[in-house]
């Protein structure tokens, strides 16, 4: 199974049974994205070199746009998906296995975590993982120490409150926060 293979497997939201080839693989993947981000985190990079080692990382071409301030975790890297206009803060780590898609202009604050994986409920299947994306819309602002749960979609325009659990879809043009997020109010965007 080669890396595209892999992504199209997590991308279904298919369960991935432990020990399975496909878990094999996401440990192969893994080891990648410790080396690639241990050169991110142990040294100074120019804005310039972190956007070749993200494009290397992310297996895409990385935006001239883009902005990452150090350190930086994830434990997959092929299956983040980063708009024009990005920016993150420094602590963010992102499990990314599920797929995580920032859209434009995205600003997610420090020590932000993402995780698109859960365990199976099962005692017999808790070691196997479900995948399910998070969605990011554009223009969107994640306050730091936030958590950003599988399956989450944040919609354009929305803020997510400084160290908020998002566990359910945030719509467009809202502000949200608390453990868990709950709605505060609404932005009214002009013209």
């Amino acid at each position: 199974m080669d890396t595209q293979e892999f992504l199209g497997y997590m991308n279904s939201g298919r369960q991935v049974t432990a020990e399975s080839g496909v878990h094999k693989i996401m440990h192969e993947l893994s080891q990648q994205a410790i080396r690639i981000t241990m050169e991110i985190n142990t040294r100074y990079h120019t804005p310039e070199e972190i956007r070749v080692l993200m494009s290397e990382l992310t297996g895409s071409p990385v935006d001239d746009s883009f902005g990452l301030f150090p350190p930086f975790f994830t434990d997959c890297g092929k299956n983040i998906h980063l708009g024009k206009g990005v920016f993150i803060n420094s602590g963010c780590k992102f499990q990314d296995q599920g797929g995580i898609y920032i859209g434009d202009g995205a600003l997610i604050g420090h020590n932000t975590v993402l995780a698109t994986l859960d365990h199976g409920l099962l005692p017999e299947e808790r070691h196997d993982l479900i995948p399910r994306p998070i969605h990011i819309g554009a223009n969107v602002w994640i306050g730091s120490n936030s958590t950003i749960l599988s399956g989450v979609t944040i919609g354009d325009n929305a803020v997510v409150a400084a160290g908020a659990v998002v566990t359910k879809d945030v719509p467009a043009n809202t502000i949200v926060g608390g453990v868990p997020a709950k709605f505060i109010k609404t932005i009214h965007v002009s013209g």
